[in-house]
């Protein structure tokens, strides 16, 4: 007997999906894809019939219109219906395509086959349900900066996946040049997915170690310090997080945060200013931002 599942239509402002990836995260989705409409966006949610009522859909679009009031932003609409397991299974991943991502790297979907004549640095990835395919731009921006700092021939260092998600960011750094990488996530979906996105990249399980946890696993998981630190969440989780940092980090950490609007940046920035960081520099595309952080020791050098 076929399984039915919820597909959950937003049409929102951008400056909502951040926010809406959580909240459907939180509602349970196991699935999510988002594609640009002209100046918005369509946010697709999927969630098996069984785990929501109507009434229980009903609550989540006030929620989500309560969020837009919240921000300030254009109310979004919201719309759901039924659809076939196998129509879910296979309905979001059409959306999602080969995409180049800052000058070196490709990422494309696992059921495709890479373009032969590439030579661009080619990432394999099947996100299933955890975030991170690299057409957001809190990904894209994180991606850009892991290629900048493994730029020019570099290579080596340990670093820190805090929220790896896909794994995209941990895969990533390795494929640039990293020696080895440890990432966690609270989410054992996103845990799975790492796992699998690392086989599908022929990355050795040595070479990057993925557990369910959050700072205090990475600290147990390696203590001697990583070199970098890379961290793709929403700003309320990185202010959290940071007065944790200086327990995973080294004199000469480097760090790459994003997931933060714009308007969030000052607070997070004055924040890591209170716990020994400085922001080296701040990259924006459209309404987010990637903080490029390291130790304030350096300076002393």
């Amino acid at each position: 007997m076929t399984n039915s599942w919820w597909e959950i239509k937003i049409s929102c402002d951008p400056t909502l999906e951040e926010l809406l990836f959580w909240r459907l995260d939180e509602f349970g989705c196991q699935g999510m894809v988002t594609e640009q409409k002209e100046e918005l966006r369509l946010i697709r949610g999927y969630l098996p019939q069984v785990r929501a009522h109507p009434l229980d859909l009903a609550a989540l679009s006030l929620w989500i219109e309560q969020d837009a009031v919240t921000m300030g932003v254009e109310e979004p609409k919201t719309s759901w219906h039924l659809i076939d397991e196998q129509d879910w299974a296979s309905s979001w991943k059409k959306y999602w395509h080969p995409q180049e991502i800052g000058d070196r790297l490709l990422v494309c979907p696992a059921w495709l086959s890479p373009p032969n004549d590439t030579e661009r640095v080619v990432l394999r990835l099947d996100p299933g349900v955890a975030f991170g395919t690299g057409v957001h731009p809190t990904t894209q921006l994180c991606l850009e900066s892991v290629e900048m700092r493994y730029s020019m021939g570099k290579k080596g260092g340990i670093i820190a996946d805090i929220g790896c998600g896909s794994g995209i960011l941990s895969i990533a750094a390795l494929l640039f040049g990293a020696e080895k990488a440890y990432a966690v996530d609270t989410d054992p979906l996103a845990v799975r997915a790492t796992r699998s996105n690392r086989q599908l990249n022929r990355v050795k399980s040595e070479q990057l170690l993925v557990e369910q946890g959050s700072v205090k696993r990475l600290a147990s998981m390696y203590p001697k310090g990583f070199d970098g630190i890379i961290c793709n969440i929403l700003a309320e989780v990185i202010l959290d997080l940071i007065p944790e940092f200086s327990a995973i980090a080294l004199p000469h950490t480097w760090g790459i945060l994003s997931g933060i609007l714009m308007e969030k940046a000052q607070p997070i920035a004055d924040s890591l200013e209170k716990h020994g960081w400085k922001v080296g520099t701040l990259w924006r595309r459209k309404e987010w931002c990637c903080l490029n952080i390291r130790r304030q020791e350096l300076d002393d050098d």
